[in-house]
């Protein structure tokens, strides 16, 4: 599983892995196993912890022996309180040495998990690199590897370089630990936290105020960055109700709303900030002012400011463009009727002329 790890890390050194590292070499193994999880939450690691007690009060190098017993147990990816209290039961440098035992040569993704869990009750920064390396495969590893790093001196810039290297659920996890994190990085939380996914809903809320979002839109002159993702964070919290904190309990919802569309005003239409602009734009018009938090006035004053923009005629030629390439956006924007006024008018008047477009695909 390491070696997978570093291998993929080589061959993508700037970029997230190509599908968080899947397929896991152990693929074929998890298809088959079935394990019954305990209904109680209460219960769930006690079997996995028991296992880890006779191993460490006995430690062998049966890899063999300790891969099939942890594949037959439910082991949790985030830290547990029985596997935990166990590790703190033991030597600190029998546990940290298992640890990376496990993680530099288990092939099992059960057992490998059991490594990072160990090193996190055992923190040391002489473990930072084998737990970075395993956590690059996030979905899996990425709730222990955050834990551990968290704990760690220096930390948060590991935190980082993952968190610009993972997508889905693990770019969750280590977004949400750096915004625990006291080390700052919040340039990077301003401007590149959301890559754009749908599970970015569970820890925008946090990042803006983690950043403090309010305090740097409302420069009179910002960055182009900043602006397109404080669009990104602002759309993000706008369909984020009951995942993660939302447009109407974001205090300063109306001022970073405002502060958006008139910065916006001064910008230049591009792909992804036109789509952007008018999924928010959709965002404000189709939701009632408490659950954008602000009121009436304030909900119409933003939706004419971004109309205004979103009218003029590069603006259009932008969007426009957009709409006829084969997107899931193009389509989401058509079905849920989504286009602001002008550019609705505009794209009727095509349609109407008979210019032709390609069929575009689902989502």
């Amino acid at each position: 599983m390491f070696q997978h790890a570093v291998r993929l890390r080589d061959e993508n050194p700037d970029v997230p892995l190509p599908g968080d590292g899947y397929l896991l070499p152990d693929d074929e193994a998890h298809r088959r196993r079935k394990v019954d999880r305990p209904k109680d939450p209460l219960l769930q690691g006690a079997a996995a912890a028991d296992l880890l007690s006779e191993f460490l009060s006995n430690p062998h190098d049966d890899l063999g022996w300790v891969e099939n017993a942890f594949h037959g147990v439910d082991v949790p990816i985030h830290q547990n309180d029985h596997l935990r209290s166990v590790a703190l039961r033991a030597g600190p440098e029998l546990v940290r040495r298992t640890g990376r035992w496990l993680v530099e040569h288990a092939r099992d993704r059960c057992a490998v998990t059991i490594g990072p869990g160990l090193l996190a009750s055992r923190p040391s920064v002489d473990d930072v690199e084998v737990v970075r390396t395993i956590g690059l495969l996030s979905d899996r590893f990425a709730p222990l590897a955050a834990k551990f790093l968290r704990q760690v001196r220096d930390g948060g810039e590991s935190l980082l370089w993952l968190a610009e290297r993972s997508s889905g659920w693990g770019r969750v996890y280590y977004v949400e630990t750096l915004c625990e994190y006291s080390g700052g990085h919040r340039d990077w939380l301003l401007r590149h936290a959301c890559d754009g996914e749908f599970l970015n809903v569970y820890f925008a809320g946090k990042v803006a105020l983690a950043a403090s979002l309010h305090e740097a839109i409302i420069r009179p002159v910002v960055d182009d960055e900043l602006v397109d993702h404080t669009g990104r964070l602002l759309s993000a919290m706008a369909g984020a109700s009951g995942m993660g904190l939302d447009l109407s309990r974001y205090p300063p919802t109306p001022i970073v709303l405002a502060e958006y569309a008139r910065h916006l005003a001064s910008q230049e239409p591009v792909g992804d900030r036109v789509r952007v602009a008018i999924t928010l734009s959709h965002d404000v018009r189709s939701r009632e002012p408490a659950r954008l938090g602000c009121s009436a006035q304030e909900k119409a004053s933003v939706l004419s400011a971004l109309d205004e923009t979103l009218a003029r005629t590069a603006w259009l030629e932008v969007a426009s463009e957009e709409l006829v390439r084969s997107t899931w956006w193009a389509t989401w924007a058509q079905a849920n009727d989504a286009l602001p006024p002008a550019l609705a008018v505009a794209n009727r008047l095509s349609a109407g002329s008979g210019d032709a477009k390609p069929e575009r695909e689902g989502r």
